[in-house]
């Protein structure tokens, strides 16, 4: 523990991108592979024991630091108001135990980063509260002050620390010398940490597991300047921007899996995908777009239809009829073994409309390429991009036909050139604090739309206000605030804000009956008083 807590208060303290990736490397050269590779899963963003594993709720925490200090709950309340950060407020409410100045620092017998997660946090994974408090007060009582901090930000979840995930691949990649994109590669999906996954990550040579593994995904940029800047058009491939879930489809031999760029395998949860893949005449892995569709249709069904499957991991007969899958491919990264990432667009989307020919037996229902959208120039692409929600698409895709197929988010060869979004005018009624540099600010907020005489939920958003619009905002909330639900304060029924998203559909599951898709903040309009903010019916007539 004591040698992560040290690399953490260093990236912590770190504003330098080299200096970050530095230490990053001199702690995966030097410490124990075990402790290495929980170093790598924390950073990565893992959590001890999965999603569903309980170790402490943040009022458990509160209660038990309360009882072992005296400190009242109003106390700790307004302390962690304060500090902001319920890990640093736990630490600092906690004096450091005594320390045995007649060993030096290396000799002193502690529990590693491992062993504190594998032998005592995870064993006690919801466990009665009692004794997962006895493991976490024991540990309180031992940990020094900048070990404590660590260890209570992995019981909180809010180990973030400035570290991409691509920076500590970087990392990984500059020690081992194994190629970042393999390192990414073999990083994506479900991994358990420990010295035996540590050792085949950083493995120079091929490994059984590489097989059903998919490449990681070149992201696209959203184009912010005049489209004809990029040059002749010529050098364009323009495709529709598909409104679905990214994901590869791969078939190797004795593999077919289906991975979303969520890192998620999605096997036995879109089975007519996985069944015309099988069909398919060469082994292949393919890039594209899964996108609700049904047979004979001109477009794609809303993204809400598409939702009804993704949690089903056996959908039935009702389901595959309701929301019938189908796959947009636009890009062809490994054909019969070989790796084709390197060659041109153009080479690549050439095997790929001879691989999905129509007389080739692929089923164009279920695996069909994506179409070339054709202009005559950059002015009459943009009226087509103009048509875009008509056809159910969020815009174009604009994709240098030389470039290579490269992964992360890669500037100057894939643009994606968006429809302007659709907006609204809403009144906010409800806010929260942030989370870590902004929790001690009311940064999340609800907005609502007038249904009669209601304000009625429709959105939330967090993002689109400036620094001082924030704080202008969060001392208005504090001094207008109607009641409390926990963190959630009600708010006089006073601001607009007008709210941008990509697309809004029916649905069920909320209130409304509407749900949008990508909210945010488009600007405050102080012009604007409540009662003229926008209808729910305004909402409704936009629903797909």
């Amino acid at each position: 523990m004591r040698r992560f807590a040290a690399l953490y208060e260093r990236l912590d303290r770190s504003t330098g991108t080299a200096d970050k990736r530095r230490a990053l490397v001199e702690y995966f050269r030097d410490a124990p592979p075990r402790d290495a590779a929980w170093a790598l899963w924390l950073l990565s963003g893992g959590k001890i024991g999965g999603a569903r594993a309980k170790i402490a709720a943040t009022g458990e925490l509160r209660t038990w630091i309360g009882e072992e200090t005296g400190t009242p709950d109003w106390l700790v309340e307004a302390c962690h108001h304060q500090v902001g950060d319920l890990a640093e407020t736990l630490a600092l409410l906690l004096d450091d135990p005594p320390v045995d100045d007649s060993l030096p620092t290396h000799a002193r017998d502690e529990p590693s980063l491992a062993d504190w997660i594998e032998h005592r946090l995870a064993p006690v994974a919801n466990a009665e509260p009692e004794l997962r408090r006895a493991v976490i007060v024991d540990a309180w009582h031992q940990l020094v002050f900048r070990e404590r901090l660590v260890f209570n930000k992995l019981l909180t979840g809010a180990l973030r620390v400035g570290v991409s995930q691509g920076l500590v691949q970087q990392a990984l990649a500059e020690l081992s010398g194994v190629d970042i994109a393999m390192i990414a590669q073999r990083m994506l999906g479900r991994w358990t940490p420990g010295a035996g996954f540590l050792e085949t990550l950083l493995s120079p040579e091929p490994q059984p597991g590489d097989a059903a593994l998919p490449y990681p995904f070149f992201l696209a940029s959203p184009l912010e300047v005049d489209a004809a800047t990029l040059g002749p058009l010529e050098e364009w491939l323009l495709e529709w921007k598909w409104d679905g879930i990214r994901l590869q489809l791969i078939r190797r031999p004795g593999e077919i899996a289906l991975w979303s760029r969520g890192e998620e395998r999605m096997d036995g949860r879109f089975p007519e995908i996985e069944a015309a893949a099988a069909r398919l005449t060469r082994d292949c892995v393919i890039d594209g777009e899964l996108l609700a569709w049904e047979p004979g249709a001109d477009g794609p069904m809303p993204f809400s239809a598409l939702q009804t499957r993704i949690q089903r991991l056996k959908p039935g007969p009702r389901a595959l009829a309701a929301a019938p899958a189908r796959v947009i491919a636009y890009d062809l990264l490994e054909l019969d073994g070989v790796d084709l990432r390197a060659r041109s667009l153009d080479d690549r989307r050439a095997l790929l409309m001879d691989l999905l020919a129509p007389d080739s037996g692929t089923d164009a229902a279920r695996i069909a390429p994506s179409p070339a959208v054709e202009a005559s120039d950059w002015t009459h692409a943009a009226t087509i991009r103009e048509q875009s929600r008509e056809l159910g698409v969020e815009g174009l895709m604009l994709k240098r036909r030389d470039s290579p197929y490269r992964h992360g988010r890669k500037r100057g060869d894939w643009w994606k050139w968006k429809v302007d979004p659709l907006s609204i005018d809403a009144v906010l009624i409800y806010a929260q604090s942030g989370s870590g540099r902004r929790s001690t600010l009311f940064t999340d907020y609800t907005f609502g739309l007038w249904d009669g005489e209601t304000l009625v939920p429709v959105a939330k958003a967090y993002s689109g206000l400036d620094d001082a619009e924030i704080l202008r905002l969060d001392r208005w909330i504090r001094a207008h605030t109607l009641e409390r639900f926990g963190p959630v304060r009600s708010v006089e029924a006073v601001h607009v804000f007008e709210l941008g998203f990509e697309g809004v559909n029916r649905s069920t599951r909320h209130k409304s009956g509407i749900a949008v898709r990508f909210p945010r903040i488009l600007r405050w309009r102080e012009d604007k008083p409540a009662r003229e903010a926008d209808r729910l019916d305004a909402l409704r007539a936009l629903a797909r």
